[in-house]
């Protein structure tokens, strides 16, 4: 007997959901972006209210606006009514209900997370409610082209098309000059919760009303409402554009006064080397000597940062000679005694990583070799392509030489009373000319085996980066059409071999656990020679093997 399943009707929201013409959508808030540039440009500052406005209130951006917020990794974090639109209807219903009249912002679910300078302080963290979140992007939208259009140029953090690696760059391309010897590290102290709410509402081009809502909607803390009198809800969509306006026109106010590449007479006829690096609230400014950047640069930051109710950490913020080096987004910058600059990982940015991998490798004790292969390499992936930029082969071939011998003792505690050869049969094997490689094996849907390899850090090439263009804005047409003019998705001119490598890198994030890459020539010893570790035992034998 042949039973019939019965399949309900698709209600009319969720019909209405999957009937979007994305391509019309985006295209429709794309036009108006593109406008408020070109209104900008031309000055007229009242076209670009009623542009924003017309964003704000259309179709499209509140399409966008739900779907950024419900497809992104916060999607199932509710804020403090509990609600998430998880289903279509939801999400059709949620379009409509985003309008200005009758709009109250609710307060921010506090949360605390560590801090990553120290794993045992905590940081607090507040979660707006999905429709907060919601009308945030939905505003951001309006305001993005704004923040793109008017930004420093060097300024890198949560900007599109712009990343650490261009900080990075930048850094080199200003130290490269024998004249910048000096570097004034900066670092804002609580930058989120101490920017002036007056300046904020004063200064951001966006509809007030709304803004003052956000600023003003307090946070919840164990079931406790909490007033809040300055500061951008740091976890909110919009907090990061925030700050970045708050932040803009440091540089341009330092080359007004110190202009690159000319001498000046106060400065004894001689080029002051002033150059401003910035990624969200860490900075660095080179100057030609100490007295320069401590006597005439520091208050000039100090007072531009007073006007909005922000100060520099005491603790943090330093000055450096460069011939001793600096820490900047997790690279070491020096210029070493034969004129070299060189930019490689930093050792605290190595020491975390391996500290995590170590974590995670211990933690697996119960699981397969294939589980713990899926869990360590994304993790090997992403740190080895956040640094294939600078000077990291040996620092990666450390890295593959401790991940090993942290793998070599977990499949020991695994198999207590197995001999050595043994386990290295069952873990190790040669893999493109390459001895010692951890392996593990899966099976599929249809319970076919598979194996999967560990990813080695080594094996990750090291590629120049071409630095995004200090004035590129991703929604000024002009640069629009070198972007599409260029044949890919940066506003730069990337070499053919870049963008070969960027197409693998992102073909290799698809979930697949083998090794793609090509085997080195320059095989690095220390993966494959190992000295015995302290307390681990393994016999001469065993390293003979290895070799």
């Amino acid at each position: 007997m042949t039973t019939v399943q019965t399949v309900g009707a698709v209600s009319r929201g969720a019909a209405e959901w999957f009937a979007i013409d994305w391509q019309a959508v985006n295209r429709n808030v794309r036009r108006l972006q593109v406008r408020i540039v070109q209104a900008i440009k031309a000055g007229r500052w009242n076209k670009v209210k009623a542009l924003q406005r017309l964003l704000t209130c259309s179709y499209s951006g509140k399409v966008l606006a739900v779907r950024r917020v419900t497809e992104n990794a916060g999607k199932k974090t509710p804020g403090v009514d509990g609600e998430i639109w998880d289903t279509p209807e939801k999400k059709a219903r949620a379009v409509h209900a985003l309008k200005r009249r009758g709009y109250q912002a609710q307060p921010l679910r506090r949360v605390y997370i560590p801090k990553k300078s120290d794993s045992k302080a905590m940081r607090p963290l507040g979660i707006p409610t999905t429709k907060d979140r919601a009308m945030q992007a939905l505003h951001l939208l309006a305001l993005a082209p704004i923040g793109e259009t008017i930004a420093d140029p060097n300024s890198y953090g949560f900007r599109q098309q712009r990343s650490c690696a261009d900080a990075i760059d930048q850094c080199f391309l200003a130290l490269r000059n024998a004249n910048a010897q000096w570097i004034l590290e900066g670092d804002i102290k609580a930058c989120f919760d101490t920017i002036s709410k007056d300046w904020l509402s004063t200064h951001v081009p966006m509809d007030k009303v709304i803004l003052e809502k956000w600023l003003t909607a307090g946070y919840m803390d164990k079931r406790v409402l909490h007033e809040t009198t300055d500061g951008t809800p740091q976890g909110g969509v919009i907090s990061p554009a925030l700050a970045n306006y708050a932040l803009d026109g440091l540089e341009r106010l330092l080359k007004d006064k110190y202009p690159t590449g000319r001498a000046l007479k106060s400065f004894g006829d001689l080029c002051p080397s002033v150059n401003f690096i910035r990624y969200a609230d860490d900075f660095v400014i080179t100057g030609r000597t100490k007295e320069l950047l401590e006597e005439e640069i520091k208050p000039i930051v100090e007072q531009f940062l007073q006007e909005r109710g922000l100060e520099l950490s005491p603790t943090k913020t330093v000055i450096t000679h460069v011939e001793k080096g600096f820490d900047f987004l997790g690279q070491n910058v020096r210029r070493y005694p034969n004129g070299k600059l060189r930019i490689q990982p930093s050792k605290k940015n190595v020491k975390t990583f391996l500290a995590g991998i170590r974590k995670t490798i211990k933690a697996a004790l119960g699981k397969s070799a294939a589980d713990l292969i899926e869990e360590l390499n994304p993790k090997v992936r992403g740190w080895a392509n956040y640094h294939r930029h600078v000077v990291s082969k040996r620092t990666f071939n450390h890295v593959d030489y401790a991940i090993f011998w942290s793998l070599w003792r977990w499949a020991r505690r695994r198999h207590r009373n197995k001999n050595l050869g043994w386990i290295k049969e069952k873990y190790f094997e040669r893999h493109q000319g390459r001895d010692w490689t951890f392996f593990g094996e899966s099976y599929d849907k249809e319970g076919t085996p598979q194996k999967v390899r560990l990813l080695s850090a080594s094996r990750t090439p090291i590629t120049r980066h071409v630095k995004v263009r200090g004035e590129a804005n991703p929604y000024d047409p002009a640069h629009a059409a070198t972007w599409k003019a260029a044949g890919n998705d940066c506003l730069t001119r990337r070499t053919d071999q870049t963008a070969h490598l960027i197409a693998r890198s992102l073909r290799g994030r698809s979930g697949e656990a083998t090794d793609r890459s090509k085997p080195s020539d320059n095989v690095p010893t220390s993966a494959n020679l190992a000295p015995e570790p302290r307390g681990d035992g393994v016999s001469a034998s065993i390293r003979r093997r290895r070799g």
